[in-house]
């Protein structure tokens, strides 16, 4: 389960005093935490997956504000965040990999934009940023 191997890495950036990396995982097993308690069960690894997908979401945010705002030492800060949250997730696919799937999974030419991304989202959770997710099926659609 991935809240334990995020709690085990808590504990070893602890011992090592990595302020940032301690910084990033209490922040995560936090909000794991709360999402598991308001749903009263454990989380699934879809679930799990959807949290840290949030979190890398919001940390590109504060990075693309760092680059406006051109800060370096922010820039190096978030950069670093973004590594460490994408460690957790499963590998990444390529946008050629994307498009084999959805034409695997019915993805077709003409197709309604609201249609293909419903066979998306669930599909490549985990596997792909939305942003590219939602590129690749304008192309093919």
């Amino acid at each position: 389960m991935l809240k334990a191997e995020v709690f085990e890495q808590l504990k070893k950036a602890m011992k090592e005093k990595d302020v940032l990396a301690k910084g990033v995982l209490t922040l995560l097993k936090s909000a794991l935490d709360l999402t598991e308690k308001e749903k009263g069960e454990a989380l699934s690894s879809e679930e799990e997956m959807a949290i840290i997908n949030r979190e890398v979401k919001q940390t590109n945010q504060a990075l693309e504000g760092a680059q406006t705002a051109g800060r370096a030492d922010l820039i190096e800060k978030e950069e670093a965040k973004l590594a460490l949250l994408k460690s957790f997730l499963p590998k990444q696919l390529t946008e050629e990999e994307i498009a084999e799937k959805l034409v695997a999974a019915g993805v077709i030419k003409g197709m309604n934009m609201g249609e293909a991304m419903k066979i998306a989202k669930p599909l490549l959770t985990g596997q792909a940023e939305g942003a590219v997710i939602s590129k690749v099926v304008k192309g093919l659609i």
